[in-house]
């Protein structure tokens, strides 16, 4: 019986993939949510530079100082900390405006749900760390 596969681009995504995908995801994000303001798509621009480099920086130092809510809460404090950067990011950029935490949680959510679609679309994969992935 003849076995047919269906195997995905395996490549690392090009930075400049990655911030355009996150651009897009920040401004949908933003037009679904009635508590975060984004009035151009070039504010977008700057949030998602934002949000990275926040992500680059700040973000593994939070992950550090929480490891104990994190653990108690199997992970769940994650949550908390992606809307602290999402704040930091609201502070940083004049114009991005996130009316109250719910709002920041809410926000991360959707541009994460957002960035995955965009790239299961694009036909991107996260690499494994196994050598021989099956799937």
């Amino acid at each position: 019986m003849a076995r047919y596969e269906f195997k995905l681009n395996q490549q690392r995504i090009p930075l400049f993939v990655r911030f355009i995908v996150s651009t897009l995801s920040v401004f949908f994000a933003a037009y679904l949510l009635s508590g975060v303001q984004v009035p151009k798509f070039t504010t977008a621009i700057w949030i998602a530079l934002a949000i990275g480099l926040l992500n680059l920086f700040v973000r593994p130092i939070l992950i550090f100082l929480t490891l104990p809510a994190t653990l108690i809460t199997f992970g769940l404090f994650l949550f908390v900390v992606n809307a602290i950067v999402v704040l930091m990011a609201a502070s940083l950029v004049a114009s991005f405006e996130v009316h109250s935490f719910g709002w920041a949680i809410l926000f991360s959510l959707l541009v994460s749900f957002f960035n995955g679609l965009m790239y299961a679309i694009g036909g991107y994969k996260q690499r494994s760390n196994r050598q021989n992935d099956e799937f």
